[in-house]
């Protein structure tokens, strides 16, 4: 009786569950292997993908089957499928700084800054010498000395956002910032500053960075990164508010 009965569970066990766990699996692979064929650039940016019928020959596969790996790269932005058309590249390998900055917004910018200033000002507290200090002084003194010049104020305030960056004494933050800076000498960044930095804007942010370097001065952490947060959050409403 134990053997008969064994045998109906094996019997169970493979009629039923694994074949649907097999697909899945089969489905996850063919993914895998055209995914990493698309990042490597083995299909390249806007290049159609072979016809589903012979990606299914190539694999191995159920048409059914390519179709939901299709549907798969398609939710990881990574193609599109066109009714009639194909099914085309959209990922493109960014292998530049120029690339980088061209497909990068001001808010997305913004964001980035938002994410790692306040532990820049943070750092700065912990680490900034004196004479580093008066480095981030004198660039705040750039700024205020803009007259309402959008094109000064922008190279000002690169300068104070830079001189915070070498306060922290964080060499891959310093890195980091630069990137930040390269962006946004961009041109989808000058055209935006041209509507952003009117003069009652430039004014307010003078004002929000005179307060920021005072709190840093005074070693005054909690104040300093409240009033970062508060300066970079009021940008990106403001770049709402412009586009």
């Amino acid at each position: 009786m134990k053997a008969v009965d064994n045998s109906a569970t094996a019997g169970n066990d493979s009629g039923a569950k694994p074949a649907r766990g097999r697909v899945g699996v089969t489905t996850g692979n063919v993914a895998a292997q055209l995914r990493r064929r698309i990042l490597e650039g083995e299909y390249a940016f806007e290049e159609r993908l072979p016809a589903e019928r012979s990606l299914a020959d190539e694999f191995g596969v159920a048409r059914g089957t390519i179709r939901s790996v299709l549907q798969i790269l398609e939710e990881q932005h990574l193609v599109i499928r066109q009714v009639g058309s194909g099914t085309y590249v959209t990922h493109r390998e960014l292998t530049n700084q120029q690339e980088i900055s061209s497909v990068t917004s001001p808010l997305e910018m913004n964001e980035v800054r938002i994410a790692i200033e306040p532990q820049m000002v943070r750092l700065a507290i912990a680490n900034a010498s004196s004479r580093e200090l008066e480095e981030l002084r004198d660039a705040l003194r750039q700024c205020e000395d803009c007259g309402g010049d959008p094109e000064k104020f922008a190279l000002g305030d690169a300068a104070f956002h830079m001189a915070l960056a070498h306060c922290s004494r964080n060499k891959l933050m310093y890195w980091l910032y630069e990137r930040i800076s390269e962006v946004r000498r961009h041109a989808q960044w000058r055209t935006m500053k041209a509507k952003l930095l009117t003069p009652e804007r430039i004014a307010f942010y003078n004002s929000q960075h005179r307060k920021i370097y005072e709190a840093i001065a005074a070693r005054d952490t909690p104040n300093a990164v409240q009033l970062i947060k508060q300066h970079l959050y009021g940008v990106h409403d403001d770049l709402l508010e412009t586009e």
